[in-house]
Order: structure tokens, then sequence, then C-alpha cells
């Protein structure tokens, strides 16, 4: 059932330590900016989604280092919807570098919220009827 998207990114000097090595603090944002990526490529536009009221914080973020990334490596981040949305959406993530070497698992759970309330929303239907169209 998994939609999946690659997104690619260029590891940047100041995402990594003096080591050479990117600091874990920054898979968070390769994660969001495949998430965003994800969404746009199934026709959504996150922008429009938080204009509309609806709100996607993170509920739950699971990292598993398997190898490190460097400055300037090339990284595709797979992103893997698990199942169908409810009041949660959850994504699996492999991240890789330019060798196609599996640096990184993970995985994500995010709610849907009324910006306005901040209560937990269901899934909007939009975004369901995407999900279908794709499978």
């Amino acid at each position: 059932m998994p939609i999946t998207s690659l997104t690619s990114l260029k590891v940047r000097y100041s995402e990594t330590d003096q080591m050479g090595i990117v600091h874990h603090g920054n898979y968070a944002q390769y994660l969001e900016l495949a998430r965003i990526d994800w969404l746009s490529k199934l026709g959504i536009s996150y922008k429009s989604m938080e204009e509309s009221g609806i709100m996607l914080p993170i509920f739950t973020l699971d990292l598993k280092f398997k190898k490190s990334a460097f400055f300037d490596d090339e990284l595709t981040v797979k992103t893997s919807l698990r199942n169908i949305p409810t009041v949660k959406i959850v994504f699996d993530y492999e991240i890789y570098n330019q060798q196609q070497e599996l640096l990184t698992e993970a995985s994500t759970t995010l709610v849907f919220v009324n910006s306005k309330t901040r209560k937990p929303i269901v899934c909007p239907k939009y975004l369901l009827e995407k999900i279908a169209n794709n499978t």
C-alpha cells in the first residue's frame, strides 16, 4: 500500500560537526523536507493545508542511525506512507547516500489538528482521495 517518494538533498557544511559528520539534530529537518515533498508530489500544498486551518504537529519521531552522513554527501530520503491516515498520519523513511548505502531508518507520527481549537481532527477528505487515487 505504501505511496513512496524520493527526495534528494545535499549535506551543507553548517549541518556537520567538527568531524564533518551530520549532527543528529538535523535529521528531523531532513524528514520534514521529505514529508513536505511527499505531499507536494501527491498534489497537496502544506502551506495551503495550514492556511485552511489544518496543522500537522509531530507526535513521535524515531531514528535509527546505521552509518554516518558527511559534509557534501548527496542524500536520498525515501518517504513512505505506512497506512491510511485517520487522526494520525505515519511515515517511514530510509536515508541513503550517493553510494546507495542505507544510513538511517526513521518514522514519524503526526496528528491532524484544527489550528484554531488546537484539537485533533480527522484526516481531510481531499488528502484521503489523493491517497486512494495513487495506490
